[in-house]
């Protein structure tokens, strides 16, 4: 049956890097997955048929189709937090609109939706609830990265805060911490460089393990904390960056 047993878990961001590697993981491991995104053209490359993946389109920006979608969707026993947007920059380079993008889509979009799931996960016997944040956050200041590392620590506070108001609802909230992770949003941004060959060894560099993470090691961690084996677990920031950090 798998470590998964059946649950029911609703994730954004599923069209690809991390949430896509989560929504495969998750079905491989038994969960029943609704794997939403707001490009339709790469969440289609799920594997829907004869699996148990089923999408649907989802703008992790816009309020009411956030409500629309718990109530399309009903009570989940994982939720899955996957949505974020890297922007590069210190505060003298910050404007006013790329502050709102980044907490609208790294923190405000995640809060949302949690407080249109977390009703019926609560009347539901409870569950998981995971966020994507950052090693650029709370964790640790990284160069040029001021409005992401600030809507990132955000969602630390909001993890934290979600788990203590509802541990006694029988209701988990961790975060996920990672360092540079392979992706096509690294790639897209490695690209971006005028020398994208430097630039990929400049992203390698900054973990002391001598690259970068991969999505398979990243869903391990969310097979965990999506499953019963970290009953025990709450209100945590999961670092997971290569020694990043250290």
């Amino acid at each position: 049956m798998g470590r998964l047993g059946k649950k029911k878990v609703f994730l954004t961001a599923a069209g690809q890097g991390i949430g896509r590697a989560a929504a495969v993981a998750m079905a491989a491991e038994g969960a029943q997955v609704i794997a939403t995104d707001v490009n339709e053209e790469t969440l289609s490359t799920l594997p829907t048929e004869n699996s148990e993946i089923e999408t649907f389109a989802l703008d992790a920006l816009d309020g009411d189709a956030i409500i629309a979608a718990s109530e399309r969707v009903g009570a989940v026993d994982i939720l899955f937090n996957c949505t974020g947007f890297v922007d590069h920059g210190s505060v003298l380079e910050c404007s006013d609109e790329a502050w709102d993008i980044s907490f609208n889509l790294n923190a405000k979009a995640q809060f949302r939706i949690i407080r249109a799931f977390l009703p019926a996960m609560i009347k539901n016997g409870g569950g998981s609830v995971i966020n994507m944040s950052s090693v650029a956050s709370s964790v640790m200041g990284v160069p040029q990265r001021f409005v992401y590392g600030a809507s990132k620590a955000a969602v630390v506070g909001m993890t934290k805060s979600i788990a203590k108001d509802f541990v006694g609802d029988n209701v988990r909230c961790n975060c996920i911490c990672p360092g540079t992770v392979q992706t096509p949003s690294l790639d897209e941004r490695i690209d971006a460089f005028d020398d994208p060959v430097q630039a990929r060894k400049d992203f390698i560099a900054r973990q002391p393990m001598g690259r970068v993470g991969s999505t398979d090691e990243l869903s391990a961690l969310i097979i965990y904390l999506a499953s019963d084996e970290s009953g025990f677990t709450t209100g945590q920031e999961f670092v997971i960056d290569g020694a990043m950090s250290l």
